[in-house]
């Protein structure tokens, strides 16, 4: 069976060709800070992955998304080996548009930072008096430019968003934009009630979007993963300090706490954050991971 290279790698994905369609495959990578870990997180891939097709699911009545199979047998033959099984996606190809997507339903983070700082998160005034971690009055659209490996992503406003995708697409700047931001927050509401449901508050999340080739757009990339989202328990939330998680934030702390860290993480850190996935991977789901 002749090896298949990746077309694009990613910090953690890496997307092969297949003609008229592509494979992307979630790696046991992790990545903080833009910086890959020398850590392997294992089956943080088949979570990814996983979670990703729970939520194309759901949500194919806003939007159609780019997933055709989760089952490697769809795929070609390269891709019926162990190390695929669970973690790979046959996608359809799409020309992905140069934004990311953010959406904020709570402050905290980088938003939190700014908000002490003006009142302003990306621009957008905010009422006063809120406290970190608190729910915004409305969920906010905070649109960023996308960088590549190793660079920063730059957040813009949205009104930057639409001279930014007008210069790619002329004459289509504005619609692009308006649509982009209509999913995200139709996308984002119908998902953060069904997690709360579950007991899981999404704080926050970014999605990617693409063209199809009929110019239609068309949800891409991850879909509410604990990489591209802030989860959190609802059971004992309160506004007013930062809470716990299901995502990386807990490799995040840990990083921020020993500066001479090498990129490594201890082997019980790696250990709780893959439980942290699992753990919301269960609750949002309602199943074990397969």
């Amino acid at each position: 069976m002749t090896e298949l290279k990746p077309i694009k790698e990613g910090k953690v994905r890496e997307i092969y060709d297949n003609g008229d369609s592509m494979v992307m495959v979630a790696t046991d990578r992790i990545s903080c800070f833009d910086v890959i870990l020398k850590n392997i997180i294992t089956k943080k891939g088949t979570v990814l992955t996983q979670m990703s097709k729970f939520w194309f699911d759901m949500t194919k009545d806003i939007i159609p998304n780019h997933m055709l199979s989760v089952d490697v047998n769809d795929m070609p033959e390269y891709f019926r080996q162990e190390k695929f099984d669970g973690n790979s996606m046959l996608c359809r190809k799409l020309e992905m548009l140069p934004v990311e997507c953010i959406v904020r339903g709570y402050i905290t983070g980088s938003g939190w930072a700014s908000y002490k700082k003006d009142g302003t998160v990306c621009g957008i005034k905010l009422p006063e008096g809120l406290q970190e971690s608190q729910k915004l009055p409305e969920p906010i659209y905070t649109p960023s430019t996308k960088a590549e490996i190793g660079d920063h992503d730059e957040n813009i406003s949205y009104e930057q968003s639409i001279e930014y995708l007008e210069k790619r697409f002329p004459g289509k700047g504005e619609e692009y934009a308006s649509k982009l931001r209509d999913y995200t927050i139709a996308l984002y509401k119908k998902c953060a009630d069904y997690a709360l449901s579950r007991g899981i508050i999404i704080a926050d999340t970014k999605f990617e979007f693409g063209l199809d080739e009929n110019g239609n757009i068309v949800l891409g990339d991850e879909m509410l993963t604990p990489d591209s989202s802030r989860f959190w328990p609802a059971d004992g939330y309160e506004a007013g300090h930062g809470q716990p998680s299901f995502d990386k934030q807990f490799a995040r702390d840990w990083l921020k706490a020993n500066p001479d860290n090498d990129w490594i993480l201890p082997e019980e850190i790696a250990q709780k954050t893959i439980d942290k996935y699992l753990q919301g991977y269960e609750l949002l789901t309602g199943s074990k991971l397969a």
